[in-house]
């Protein structure tokens, strides 16, 4: 299971660790002769870095993307793209104290359980450092975009909400209500002082997104976007529209009506049927407050003995101007996925490469379900064994060799070719048993 890739028609595969030697980025499908945008790719960088403001970690990273591959003389070659950022101030020594215990609302117990061994040092691969390798490879997505605007912001920090939203007011936090935002920094202030930390709510409004993107039951736009904001370390809850607000409305006050010039309101924000409306699209998201407290905490060792203990790490008071960078690379990736795909299926003209784009990913579909199905080949082979059951069972291959053939009828594909793939995949599947 490639749980590390994101992947459907642009594909990337992230690699790195918070405290190890690099983090980077394999990118496939990247048209050939695209202008490399290194300072677009390296400002989104800056603004996800550590240091960047007063309540984020004193984490000192420059987070210089180096390109190992897939450029040359600033353009792009149709080749996989690796990006890296190398980790200059990691620091081993503060996460010593956490070798053998659980941080309470960390990754390290999950993870434990799961690998039976962790990286204690801050996190390892569950870090959100792990998010440089997103952001780099949301800048060659731009090109796909065209006019679709992102603007992202928080409109909940901790008990302080927006009351307006003035774009034009820059701060460090992207906080957009010029009226409160002094008594916000006073409150962060004092967290800070604390050892505590907060978190909040992000909200997301794309504008100029053509309508038809997304597609039926389980590649719904909001359901692709949800999986990837959700993938983000300290996201806990999104919705869509008026969300849970919904709940509370009758019918025909949370129904989208329409009339000769469109949509006449947008409770739904933006997505019918998990496909874009034509409408602004619109989302919010809860971050959690970043786990690593100074404060003292329980928790359990490895050895399941109950222990006191308080982080002495380099940590967040408030992760979400951190977070915003993030997720809105990861906005960019699932739209140029969907635009990918619907340019396919519109019939719009496409290039040589469109073509070939969507037949690899298909090839890797096939890869991916042939290396699962032998896994699985193996468990049969061994259960088997254990039963003293024969390797082979004629009658069932019959009928599913019918079946297939079948169902190569109705999708207009050769019996015999079908026949001739399958009589090598049973026989390779025997072997493994």
């Amino acid at each position: 299971m490639k749980s590390n890739s994101y992947e459907r028609y642009y594909g990337i595969t992230t690699f790195g660790e918070s405290h190890g030697k690099a983090i980077g980025v394999v990118i496939e499908d990247v048209k050939p002769g695209i202008d490399f945008p290194y300072e677009k790719i390296q400002n989104a960088l800056n603004k996800r870095k550590p240091g960047t403001g007063k309540f984020s970690s004193t984490r000192n990273e420059k987070d210089e993307i180096q390109v190992l591959s897939g450029v040359f003389e600033g353009k792009t070659t149709g080749m996989p793209i690796c990006l890296i950022v190398y980790n200059e101030d990691a620091r081993e020594q503060d996460y010593e104290h956490l070798k053998d215990l659980f941080r309470p609302s960390h990754a390290d117990f999950s993870y434990f359980k799961k690998f039976k061994i962790y990286d204690h040092r801050g996190g390892g691969r569950a870090s959100g450092r792990e998010t440089i390798s997103r952001v780099a490879a949301s800048g060659l997505v731009e090109n796909i975009l065209e006019d679709i605007k992102i603007n992202i912001y928080p409109i909940k920090i901790g008990k302080f909400e927006t009351t307006q939203t003035d774009l034009s007011f820059q701060n460090e936090l992207s906080w957009y209500d010029k009226t409160n935002y002094k008594d916000l920094i006073e409150y962060l202030n004092n967290i800070k002082n604390e050892g505590n930390s907060i978190g909040g709510i992000v909200e997301v409004k794309v504008a100029n997104i053509p309508s038809g993107l997304g597609d039926p039951v389980f590649e719904k736009l909001d359901a692709n976007l949800a999986k990837a904001i959700l993938s983000i370390g300290a996201v806990k809850g999104i919705e869509f529209g008026n969300g849970f607000k919904l709940a509370a409305l009758k019918g025909n006050d949370a129904s989208d009506q329409m009339n000769k010039d469109g949509f006449i309101t947008n409770h739904n924000g933006g997505i019918l049927g998990g496909i874009s409306t034509g409408n602004e699209l619109i989302f919010r998201f809860v971050v959690k407050p970043t786990p690593s407290i100074n404060i003292i905490q329980k928790t359990i060792t490895k050895n399941n003995e109950e222990v006191e203990f308080k982080s002495h790490g380099r940590h967040d008071t408030c992760i979400i101007p951190r977070i915003i960078p993030v997720a809105k690379a990861m906005i960019k990736l699932v739209l140029a996925d969907a635009l990918s795909f619907q340019k396919l299926i519109s019939n719009n003209k496409l290039e040589l490469t469109d073509y070939r784009e969507a037949i690899d990913k298909i090839d890797e579909d096939i890869l991916i379900a042939l290396g699962r199905r032998q896994k699985i080949s193996e468990l049969i082979g061994r259960f088997k064994q254990e039963n003293k059951l024969p390797i082979e069972n004629k009658d069932r291959e019959e009928k599913l060799m019918n079946k297939l053939k079948q169902k190569a009828k109705l999708w207009d594909i050769d019996e015999s070719f079908v026949a001739n793939i399958w009589d090598i995949i049973i026989s390779e599947s025997k072997k493994r048993q």
